[in-house]
């Protein structure tokens, strides 16, 4: 029996796959199983052990109640799925507009006399979304609020949220009453082909040619994950087969990289340290007629590959391809320098990736572990599934844009008479506004645009860790994400939501005053000398700590706060009490009178404050996007879209508990936000924290209050 699964702790929530599923049991009952999970990180559905596209599997597999699924449901999903879960309102509005204008003269969205799966989907997506219940109410858009009530009053639409709040509820029951609660990675339910426990061995095989960027966490956290979900294997392994690019600096910074991430192989090993069986494999392809050596010039043999035109040394005998090979490119002679090898696969095969591609070259730069030993080497496509097989592995994940060179991987195994390798594809990580090529990133490290490769700006998982990012949330952001092939371009706020949650239970709350202005207490009170009191870091969490709070009768505020104080107002020194501001003077100081006991309720203004006695010079620095442009097109220089100014700094004066903090620490400045301590003071340099992103479009500093 099919069955459907539910995560009701899934942002999106997913109330299309749950209503389809109970219309078709209301016309054929207990057609499918409905189940539900109390899971952040796992997917919203999962159908039939999939969480791939869930929705229009259930509606595809009972055609009897929904029909034939046509395009424009096909159209009105993807409106639902992209457009009319963003939390975002600008976006939103427009993404109601056009609705609004449909069912301006229609009942439902592709006409007729009832709804359709185009209804179910977008109804769904609208109710997943806390934004849209006070828009419905007060009808800002009167045709969806009209559209959205009438599917409300049927059972299945209007009594999902119940079901699914009791479904909820009985789970955290059976919890609290000592059963064990079910649980489900629905992300990773992807039935990954001829997998045994016990015998899965995965593989993350980085290039040695650059530092590790987020694209590449995902990658290795993903391999890791089924290694370790089927109680198998990860090996790390360097694919080191092209010297030019390659340096020992870079091989050392990713493993540093994957330690930091809480990732480790059962081995780590070396593409290099397989050349010896790549030449001889080169060797028997040739001498089967597999592979033919070319020296066509490199731009006439891209036209060729192009146009599907067959080189001209495409028949060259076995015995010149092997001299070739063995005499004059293993020894990158003149001859030799001028020559490929070739794979002999289809030259006019429509999966372009099959057009004879090179498997081998020559490069007389040393190699950075084999030193000048080899002369040639084989490429990415000829190496992978050779030594994917030699190794052992069985399964190789790799990013969704090699899915044409799967054919080709394929080839190559069956060709050299080697063992089967299953791939699965998963969709790569893209974030607006950024660059994951490592050519690009190194040329805005090499022409200063950035000052290193662990710049916060930067998309590497160095970058990010310094600009904030934990371990866990990384790990939790890719979890949460899991092997899906749906490529869609994410927004950092995404990434770093995830990341607030594990860092907000547990960052020390600290107080930082921009562009002190003095504030003179009288009145009973308002110390006559300062005094030291300990208080929790964190309110809600005592375990983290205490920290000194200086109180005194002359204090200092933010200069934004005491601009807008007027005389006469009562406002809140936040975890102190109450004052009544009884002067503002020349100098921009102010005079308040206390009343500590003042209800904290009614005043407008609560106020960071700190005593101005003893207290420590900072700098917060917040970044803006490297890129002014979501989506770079292929024809499009980065350069030219390069944003001007990216880095904002403002001086501040923090609390004295500031001193007793150590690079790397995360904290929170009450009322500006999450920061991480990124250097002590040196010279003229003050304390330098980074500000962390919390999951919210807006930045608070330099340019973009």
């Amino acid at each position: 029996m099919p069955t459907l699964v539910i995560n009701g702790k899934a942002p999106v929530v997913a109330y299309a796959e749950l209503i389809a599923a109970r219309i078709v049991n209301e016309n054929c009952k207990d057609a499918i199983t409905i189940e539900f999970v109390d899971q952040k990180g796992a997917a919203p559905a999962v159908f039939n052990g999939s969480s791939e596209d869930t929705f229009t599997a259930i509606i595809s597999e009972n055609p009897e109640v929904f029909g034939k699924l046509t395009e424009g449901v096909a159209d009105w999903i993807k409106v639902a799925r992209e457009q009319l879960v963003v939390k975002n309102f600008q976006q939103l509005s427009h993404s109601l507009e056009k609705l609004e204008s449909v069912l301006n003269i229609r009942t439902f969205l592709l006409g007729g006399l009832t709804f359709s799966p185009a209804d179910i989907a977008c109804w769904g997506a609208l109710r997943s979304n806390g934004m849209v219940g006070s828009i419905i109410k007060n009808k800002v858009y009167v045709n969806v609020s009209r559209w959205y009530t009438l599917l409300e009053l049927k059972s299945a639409f209007g009594e999902a949220h119940e079901y699914l709040t009791k479904s909820m509820q009985g789970l955290k029951k059976a919890s609290s009453s000592g059963k064990k609660k079910e649980g489900h990675k629905a992300n990773f339910e992807i039935d990954l082909p001829d997998a045994k426990i016990g015998e899965v061995v995965t593989r993350f095989p980085p290039e040695p040619s650059g530092y590790l960027h987020i694209g590449h966490a995902k990658a290795a956290i993903l391999n890791e994950y089924f290694a370790h979900a089927y109680k198998g294997k990860l090996i790390i392994r360097f694919d080191d087969t092209n010297p030019s690019k390659e340096k020992m600096e870079y091989q050392d910074a990713i493993l540093e990289d994957l330690e930091l991430m809480g990732i480790k192989g059962d081995k780590v090993t070396y593409s290099s340290d397989y050349f010896q069986e790549m030449y001889d494999l080169c060797i028997q392809l040739i001498k089967e007629g597999k592979a033919y050596c070319d020296d066509t010039e490199q731009e006439k043999m891209r036209a060729e590959r192009m146009d599907g035109i067959a080189s001209a040394k495409r028949d060259l005998p076995v015995e010149e391809n092997l001299r070739i090979f063995t005499e004059e490119m293993k020894n990158a002679t003149e001859i030799g320098l001028k020559n490929c090898v070739r794979a002999k696969i289809d030259y006019k095969a429509a999966n372009k990736t099959l057009r004879d591609p090179v498997i081998y070259r020559c490069n007389l730069t040393p190699h950075h572990r084999t030193k000048d030993q080899w002369k040639i080497y084989p490429t990415y496509d000829f190496c992978v599934p050779i030594v994917d097989a030699i190794e052992g592995v069985t399964h190789a994940l790799r990013t969704i844009e090699y899915r044409d060179r799967n054919a080709q991987y394929e080839w190559m195994l069956d060709a050299l008479h080697l063992r089967k390798v299953y791939i699965w594809d998963f969709a790569r990580v893209n974030f607006v506004r950024t660059l994951l090529s490592k050519r690009k990133l190194q040329w805005m490290v090499d022409h200063g645009v950035v000052s290193s490769w662990d710049d916060p700006r930067f998309p590497t998982v160095r970058g990010v860790r310094r600009r904030g990012m934990t371990v866990e949330g990384l790990r939790n952001f890719v979890l949460s994400q899991g092997p899906s092939r749906n490529i869609i371009n994410l927004e950092w706020s995404l990434i770093w939501a995830v990341n607030k949650k594990v860092i907000d239970p547990v960052a020390p709350r600290h107080t930082a005053v921009v562009d002190p202005v003095q504030v003179t207490l009288e009145g009973e009170g308002a110390p006559q000398a300062p005094k030291v009191e300990l208080k929790p870091k964190h309110k809600k969490n005592p375990a983290v700590g205490e920290k000194k709070v200086i109180y005194s009768k002359n204090i200092i505020i933010d200069k934004a706060d005491a601009e807008v104080l007027e005389l006469g107002e009562e406002v809140t020194l936040m975890d102190w009490g109450n004052v009544i501001i009884t002067s503002k003077n020349a100098d921009g100081s102010l005079v308040a009178k206390t009343n500590l006991d003042g209800d904290f309720k009614k005043t407008k203004h609560k106020l960071t404050w700190l005593a101005n006695t003893d207290y420590v010079p900072i700098e917060l620095v917040d970044f803006d996007h490297l890129i002014t442009k979501d989506k770079l097109e292929e024809d499009e220089n980065f350069i030219d879209f390069l944003t001007p100014q990216t880095e904002f700094h403002t001086k501040a004066v923090g609390d004295v508990n500031v001193k007793d903090m150590n690079v790397g620490d995360i904290i929170q400045f009450e009322r500006k936000g999450y920061c991480r301590l990124d250097s002590k003071p040196e010279g003229d340099k003050p304390y330098i924290f980074f500000t962390i992103p919390d999951g919210k479009a807006v930045n608070k500093y330099g340019g973009k209050k």
